[in-house]
């Protein structure tokens, strides 16, 4: 209920502890607007899959209310098509709750009944009401629809934006590394030289790290799509009718094509967040395979006259405000910043996963707030790297095939026919003389003592063999 004050451009709303002045234009009534005087923390709100979840499952617990007998079918038609524009985002401006808020969310999840519950109450003839907790969120807790909400929200995301992102970039680093089969290069370890590798060979490796991203996705999706829904307080179900939970949880995974089941074990489900966790952790790891690649891109590309310039990158913009004509890797860095802060988000989902006490987590809205930005994240950086920077990478086939010639590692094949001793010297001496490994070699009596012939030399010393022993 309220009564408007137009002179001060407010109304007055009233709940449970009294009177609150609401911005008169607001959908929103008395404890949102408690909860947005409360926590002027950081300015930022939900994210915008948080909210479409939320009302996901307004719509659809209000559908099987009525089914059972919990609300009439008038108001339940107009909560659900409230909830539908929610979920839409026509609404979004309504939601205007600091993500730093009560660890439970349960300002969120009144945030969300309350705008629901306005717009319901305009649908339907005057003097008829939607009221916030009676109707919207009949049958339901905070402590179990906000989690709820979070779970729902990241399974989407995870299934829908990061794991097609993360199959675009494989598939991108894929046709490198077949494009690249050919072209032979040192191999580095500890950044020094090693044998030889091939280009695809390295770009195959990077396309795996990231397709085995996906497999440790899916591996977790199982327990992420597992909703809370219908444990109310504590897990035990109280105030909820039969079949309430199984329903809703059919009607969101229907409206979704999620493959949301219900928990197995409320109390589980309710008290821990340890699904959350798991996600998160997987999403670190893709953070740091895509570090590993994005800096193994940015050395191949440096240079391009004093770094090794084995690739070039495609020159998006200038580099410097300086400096004319330089280019820099500016993908590949925008990336290794995305990774960073990846792996900062997933401190704090783990920090907050371990903050549940007895039958509640209560860092929920951080918890949400961190997983789903990461995968958003991960997902437009990945689509990105592979867009703009991998799709137009080229070699440089001879500067790469010069370095692997060059490298005093080379001479690794020569163990077997003058042993590793001998060859260790070969290495020092053609490196103090800036001559190849073959001259040294030659120069050395080797082939005259019949240690080995000069084309057992000339086949150990071919490089591209040298990638497939």
């Amino acid at each position: 209920m309220n009564d408007t004050d137009q002179a001060g451009g407010h109304r007055i709303e009233h709940d449970s502890m009294g009177e609150v002045r609401v911005p008169a234009h607001a959908k929103w009534r008395a404890q949102t607007q408690r909860a947005v005087e409360n926590f002027p923390v950081s300015g930022q709100r939900l994210e915008r899959a948080h909210i479409e979840a939320l009302a996901l499952i307004k719509a659809a617990a209000a559908r099987v209310n009525a089914e059972l007998g919990v609300i009439d079918g008038d108001r339940a038609e107009a909560i659900a098509s409230a909830a539908a524009e929610v979920a839409e985002g026509r609404w979004d401006e309504h939601f205007p709750v600091d993500v730093f808020q009560t660890g439970s969310g349960t300002s969120s999840n009144m945030n969300t009944n309350e705008v629901i519950a306005t717009l319901a109450t305009e649908r339907l003839p005057e003097g008829r009401e939607v009221h916030p907790n009676d109707h919207v969120n009949a049958s339901q807790s905070s402590n179990d629809v906000f989690p709820s909400s979070i779970h729902i929200a990241a399974t989407g995301a995870v299934t829908r934006d990061l794991i097609p992102a993360l199959e675009h970039l494989a598939a991108s680093l894929e046709r490198k590394s077949a494009e690249f089969a050919s072209v032979v290069k040192s191999g580095r370890t500890h950044l020094m030289d090693a044998t030889p590798v091939t280009l695809g060979q390295e770009f195959g490796g990077y396309a795996a790290q990231v397709a085995y991203g996906v497999e440790r996705l899916r591996s977790a999706l199982p327990r992420l799509a597992e909703l809370p829904l219908g444990g109310t307080a504590v897990g035990t179900g109280i105030n909820t009718p039969a079949g309430f939970s199984a329903a809703v949880i059919a009607e969101v995974a229907r409206t979704t094509g999620l493959p949301l089941t219900e928990a197995r074990d409320h109390f589980e489900a309710q008290g821990a967040r340890d699904a959350l966790v798991e996600t998160s952790g997987q999403l670190r790891t893709i953070a740091v395979s895509l570090t590993k690649i994005s800096n193994d891109l940015r050395w191949m590309a440096s240079g391009p006259r004093t770094g090794l310039a084995e690739i070039n990158l495609p020159d998006l913009q200038p580099g410097s405000s300086i400096m004319p004509g330089k280019v820099n890797p500016v993908i590949p860095e925008a990336v290794l910043m995305v990774a960073a802060q990846v792996t900062g988000n997933d401190t704090t989902v783990a920090v907050a996963g371990a903050a549940g006490n007895f039958e509640l987590n209560v860092m929920l809205p951080v918890m949400a707030k961190n997983l789903l930005e990461s995968v958003r994240l991960l997902a437009n950086a990945s689509r990105l790297l592979a867009d703009r920077t991998v799709d137009g990478i080229t070699a440089n086939a001879e500067r790469a095939r010069e370095y692997a010639e060059s490298s005093p590692s080379a001479v690794t094949p020569l163990n077997k026919y003058i042993g590793y001793e001998e060859a260790a010297k070969v290495a020092k001496r053609s490196l103090a003389e800036r001559r190849t490994i073959r001259e040294v070699v030659l120069d050395s009596g080797y082939v005259e003592r019949g240690d080995l012939t000069v084309e057992q030399l000339d086949e150990a010393l071919d490089v591209l063999r040298m990638t497939r022993p």
